[in-house]
């Protein structure tokens, strides 16, 4: 017989505003089955819980129904409580009368009515509850890493350093990310490769990380703890086995004028390259589409092709003929860290089929940049040693006009959010310039200020007071060239003043965007991303680095614009999350998966279609003679995430999700 406990929380007020708590405990109080009804102010507080534990004891509940706030708020804290009372914790259940019912409703006497009525659903329901057990499913435990900058040089740095055993994947032929073409990072201006390359060095040598460069994601089977990835190598053109980063090879190619992806375009690199000095691994890549030998022996004429890298190359890596490989890695949990790409300023389409800022004439007047190449000329690496000169001519510019809010915050030109860092960036760039041309003019066209961090604020007014940076707040309206100067017309919305100057360079502070292809690789993942490409959170709180898909961990600026401090603590926040899922030999999860009647079931898989996680499988079911009688579904309990779709799609009613039967369901129904 069953013996239900009712407690009502008034929230603080969040309820008890609305909600006369007092009326739905004694009203509940009378509904059949219920033995013991309260309301209380905190129910999940120490007392509340108390309250809960007392009366399983003293009046021997076998349920316990807890109208409160949402389930995802406070049920695992309700349901720990029922256990420590020694009731299985599948026997509490929770009805939300503040999301559903308070904060929607003015008013009470109707708020408290239904209020009566989605406890008394519960209560009815929770009658056919049956006590469940966790699902214990076996752990691999390794993790993968998606992405080789910072975050996710951390994120497996943390990991690999809490012992567990680390495969990192990079499609770059380095590790790096865009960090790595840096010059000073705000707001201490530290060199960035100076902070960067330790890492990098350690990441490559570390004995549990696996370093998979030049290399990207193919398919992605399995689930949480039990992950099968399989991944493609492509192929360099050199055998990192022998390969000993001598550089002779790129001394002797002929191809030296190949625009550098590294250095924005603005140098030179071979056809045989390694993309910067500290490029880690320190192994070239040929590049196919430019490379001669290669070219010649598509055309069939590899006997008059060039092939002087190999000639060079006294260890005998080159080989022109290596094809892309794949290998398979079993792993438990996934990170993915894999950045960001700057906002696409020309005449091409963005993301969302809208045109860019051909008014602002990049790519076609001389000495208009965005603010990446600003960074490979002030770079010492980069193609001008680290002296500011002009891309059009080499001279030092004396006037450098810096555009904020570049695609941030633009719905007509389809990005509608804050990009988060461009101030802070925009700011550093100023005095870069200052510090290296001392007499020259750094004008900013801004917005506003968006400067929110520790130091930032700081920092910006560093660049203005300090720095001499003269900031207009306005927008620019045109670019167009004028002999050896580049003229913008604008607007001063301060003074109200038309606005032409006539700058020898130009800055376009560009935003942050998701990296291309992110969308199949999500897909891949199973996680979900909004309308910009970026990667979903769980919960924006209380689970900022989780996804919709267990196991898989989000960091860095594939979630959102991100800088590299923010970056940093993401990283070590899901490494954090795996080394805690690692802790134990096997993973617990909740029982609410579906289960299938094997002798109703007829094979249909109706089930299999609809399911979203690929949880359904097939079963062979064998008669006497060990013959395949026929075949039925079967629900991986470790794929399956509890969404029901599956019960819905079964025409015979052969698949039901624990604690949501058909039972249950119908007696909450009725109840009403």
């Amino acid at each position: 017989m069953a013996r239900i406990g009712v407690f009502v929380c008034h929230c603080g007020e969040n309820i008890g505003r609305t909600v006369d708590c007092e009326a739905v405990a004694n009203a509940c109080g009378e509904l059949p089955g219920v033995v013991h009804a309260v309301d209380y102010k905190y129910m999940c507080s120490d007392p509340g819980q108390n309250l809960i534990k007392e009366a399983i004891a003293e009046k021997n509940l076998t349920g316990v129904v807890v109208a409160a706030c949402s389930p995802h708020m406070h049920e695992k804290t309700f349901r720990k409580a029922t256990e420590g009372a020694g009731l299985n914790p599948y026997l509490c259940e929770m009805t939300n009368i503040r999301e559903q019912c308070s904060w929607i409703h003015e008013d009470r006497d109707a708020a408290t009515a239904k209020a009566i009525d989605l406890t008394r659903f519960i209560s009815e329901k929770i009658k056919r509850n049956s006590p469940l057990a966790p699902i214990s499913i076996s752990l691999e435990r390794r993790a993968l890493v998606i992405g080789g900058g910072i975050s996710g040089l951390q994120a497996a740095l943390d990991m690999a350093d809490g012992g567990r055993e680390v495969v990192l994947v990079e499609k770059q032929p380095s590790i790096g990310g865009h960090m790595s073409r840096l010059s000073e990072t705000f707001p201490t201006l530290d060199c960035s490769q100076c902070i960067l390359t330790p890492r990098m060095v350690e990441v490559h040598q570390h004995p549990r990380i696996k370093l998979l460069t030049y290399s990207e994601i193919e398919s992605v089977d399995g689930y949480i703890g039990n992950f099968s990835v399989k991944i493609r190598k492509k192929a360099r053109g050199v055998d990192e086995t022998r390969c000993n980063g001598c550089g002779e090879c790129q001394s002797v190619c002929p191809m030296k004028k190949i625009p550098s992806e590294f250095d924005a375009g603005l140098g030179n690199r071979t056809a045989i390259y390694v993309p910067f000095p500290q490029a880690v691994p320190n192994i070239p890549v040929i590049d196919r589409e430019n490379c001669l030998r290669i070219k010649g022996m598509q055309k069939k004429k590899a006997k008059a092709a060039c092939g002087r890298c190999a000639e060079a190359c006294g260890r005998d890596a080159i080989d022109f003929e290596q094809e892309d490989t794949f290998v398979t890695e079993k792993v438990g949990a996934i990170v993915v860290a894999t950045g960001y790409q700057l906002y696409s300023i020309g005449k091409e389409q963005t993301r969302k089929g809208i045109t860019g800022y051909g008014e602002y004439g990049y790519g076609t007047v001389p000495d208009v940049i965005d603010g990446m190449q600003f960074e490979r000329i002030a770079s010492a690496s980069g193609p001008s040693g680290g002296e500011i000169v002009r891309p059009s001519d080499g001279k030092v510019p004396k006037r450098v006009v810096f555009l904020q809010c570049i695609g941030s915050r633009e719905p007509s030109k389809g990005i509608e959010y804050c990009s988060k860092l461009c101030c802070m960036y925009v700011a550093k760039h100023t005095m870069l310039y200052r510090h290296k041309v001392h007499d020259g003019e750094a004008i900013v066209f801004y917005m506003d200020i968006r400067a929110g961090g520790k130091g930032y604020d700081e920092f910006v007014r560093r660049a203005i007071e300090e720095d001499g940076a003269k900031y207009i707040r306005g927008r620019v309206s045109s670019i167009q060239r004028e002999g050896e100067k580049v003229r913008l017309t604008g607007f001063d919305t301060l003074s109200g003043e038309q606005m032409e100057i006539d700058a020898d360079m130009v800055v376009l502070a560009t935003a942050m965007q998701a990296q291309p292809g992110i969308e199949s690789l999500a897909q891949k993942l199973s996680v979900s991303y909004d309308g910009h490409g970026f990667i979903n959170e769980a919960h924006p709180k209380l689970r900022p680095v989780d996804t919709n898909t267990a196991g898989v961990f989000v960091a860095g600026a594939c979630q959102a614009p991100r800088d590299i401090p923010d970056s940093v603590a993401m990283a070590s926040a899901t490494a954090s999350k795996v080394l805690g899922m690692f802790s134990k030999e096997r993973l617990e999860r909740e029982p609410t998966v579906a289960g299938v009647d094997k002798v109703t079931c007829s094979g249909c898989f109706h089930c299999e279609r609809a399911c979203p996680y690929g949880a359904v499988e097939r079963y062979e079911v064998l008669n006497r003679s060990g013959e395949v009688e026929k075949v039925i579904a079967e629900v991986n309990e470790g794929v399956c995430q509890g969404c029901g779709s599956c019960q819905v799609a079964c025409p015979s009613k052969s698949i039901e999700l624990e604690g949501f039967t058909d039972a249950q369901i119908f007696a909450a129904i009725n109840a009403l």
